[in-house]
């Protein structure tokens, strides 16, 4: 899949820094939703980086958590960051680590983990592909855009009726089928390869369609869109 050069007719205006924006809040409850939210998304990125600085496992859990955290305390209520949110994260990351992160990574906070099993197996994965703490962090912060744009062509596939045909192309995404697949697939499910073919340009170019959606919320223009584009694909290696 290469990086699309279709310009989007969104507005950036109401959609840059969409989850931070949600950040600023008065409102207790919205500002916890969204703290939750941004913690699903982004852990991972956080917890690898710190990981790579050479905390062990048990200790990045904690200041990964104490991080989240503190960023929605000094977020709120301040004007809303420009640029690309992924600069910005990782900046506000080293800050955080070249302070006093300790006495923050021993105290209360809502933030809620995800397994650290699960994050040790990802960051094990990922050792070969990302050895320094930056490409771990650029790699997983590109990993976790892919996975929502893939989850939610998934559910655009459930509420059409067209879930089985999508698991059986989703490995092809990325590459094409070897000779004879097509037939293969079309056999298991009835439909002709041409069908299947035609079907695969499209899943394609919709999941082109929702990534660029994902990193439109945390850009601030369409030439930052690009940019982030490009380093999406970098962070892969220029793949899946």
């Amino acid at each position: 899949m290469e990086p699309t050069d279709h310009h989007p007719s969104r507005d950036f205006t109401r959609t840059r820094w969409s989850l931070v924006r949600r950040l600023h809040t008065p409102r207790t409850d919205e500002a916890r939703d969204a703290l939750a939210e941004l913690a699903v998304r982004y852990w991972y990125p956080v917890y690898a980086y710190v990981r790579r600085c050479g905390h062990a496992p048990e200790i990045a859990q904690d200041i990964t958590r104490a991080f989240f955290q503190q960023l929605t305390a000094e977020t709120r209520g301040g004007a809303l960051p420009d640029g690309r949110f992924r600069d910005w994260l990782l900046g506000r990351l080293n800050t955080f680590l070249a302070g006093d992160w300790r006495e923050l990574a021993e105290g209360e906070t809502t933030a809620v983990a995800p397994s650290l099993e699960d994050l040790e197996q990802r960051n094990r994965d990922d050792l070969t592909a990302a050895g320094s703490p930056e490409q771990a962090f650029q790699r997983g912060f590109a990993l976790e855009v892919l996975a929502r744009g893939f989850k939610r062509l998934q559910s655009e596939a459930g509420q059409t009726g067209h879930l089985d045909m999508y698991e059986a192309l989703e490995p092809y995404l990325a590459h094409d089928p070897l000779p004879g697949q097509y037939e293969e697939i079309g056999r298991r499910l009835a439909i002709r390869p041409l069908a299947l073919v035609l079907a695969l340009k499209r899943l394609r170019q919709r999941f082109r369609e929702l990534v660029q959606q994902e990193l439109m919320g945390t850009v601030a223009s369409p030439e930052q869109l690009d940019a982030e584009q490009r380093a999406l694909f970098a962070a892969m290696g220029g793949g899946r």
